[in-house]
């Protein structure tokens, strides 16, 4: 059985647990967020794992029995991950995009109702909408966009900053509005910046990264900077390219 992956660290080792998820192999117990396909421990089925640049995965489908496929290359070369993909990450994955503030402030209201915004069916159903599985919201119980424990009239006219620009923050911006917060969206284009003003205090929150990004830029960086809620997944998934199910794996 012959797998295509992405080859960059962050990717493969992500495709890999996937891949180990949907039982393809076992990989060493220790392998982790940089696992590569020599981590593979137990190989029963014996599987040969192909690395392939990550945006031209979808180009050797064909050859391969199976290829793990980021949401937004499958999208491009016209795969629908809601319906073609055999198999896909969910919010258990350590992928999962989320809301990032300044330890300490994890309670501030004006950033939990930020969360509790993007946490909102409103958002969820403009993700599904918008992005047709490239984007999926993990928020297992949406709200109606209000934290029942914050108070609402105390934070009218106040602002709440969020770095970078996303669409998602623009939907954020409408149901923060209605009690009278503003949401003050900052555009960057890097993916330092917006860590470094949360930081030093410039701006409240960001809202791009995932867990295993910030870890390792707080570790590189001496940030503290802490989760405040997962949100959205990219996920990847598992195509058939020779197979059309997963059933030569489940045997």
């Amino acid at each position: 059985i012959k797998v295509a992956v992405p080859n960059d660290t962050t990717n493969e080792a992500r495709a890999l647990t996937l891949l180990e998820k949907n039982g393809f192999f076992k990989l060493k117990a220790d392998a982790g967020l940089t696992a590569t396909k020599n981590d593979i421990e137990e190989n029963p089925l014996n599987v040969t794992v192909d690395e392939v640049e990550a945006a031209q995965v979808p180009n050797v489908l064909q050859d391969e029995d199976y290829a793990v496929i980021n949401s937004n290359y499958a999208i491009s070369a016209g795969l629908n991950p809601m319906t073609d993909a055999l198999a896909m990450e969910d919010g258990s994955s350590a992928y999962v995009n989320i809301l990032v503030c300044k330890d300490g402030n994890q309670e501030e209201p004006k950033i939990k109702a930020l969360a509790a915004a993007l946490q909102s069916q409103k958002v969820k159903d403009f993700m599904d909408e918008t992005y047709k599985g490239s984007v999926v919201s993990v928020v297992e119980n949406p709200t109606d966009g209000y934290d029942s424990t914050v108070d609402y009239d105390a934070l009218n006219g106040q602002n709440v900053s969020c770095a970078p620009h996303c669409e998602v923050l623009e939907v954020c911006k409408e149901i923060l509005a209605a009690k009278g917060i503003t949401l003050d969206i900052q555009e960057y284009d890097d993916y330092v910046i917006p860590n470094q003003i949360v930081e030093d205090g410039q701006v409240d929150t960001n809202y791009f990264q995932h867990q295993p990004y910030l870890d390792n830029f707080n570790a590189e960086k001496g940030t503290h900077l802490v989760s405040v809620a997962g949100i959205h997944v990219e996920p990847m998934g598992v195509y058939g390219g020779k197979q059309d199910s997963l059933a030569p794996i489940e045997g």
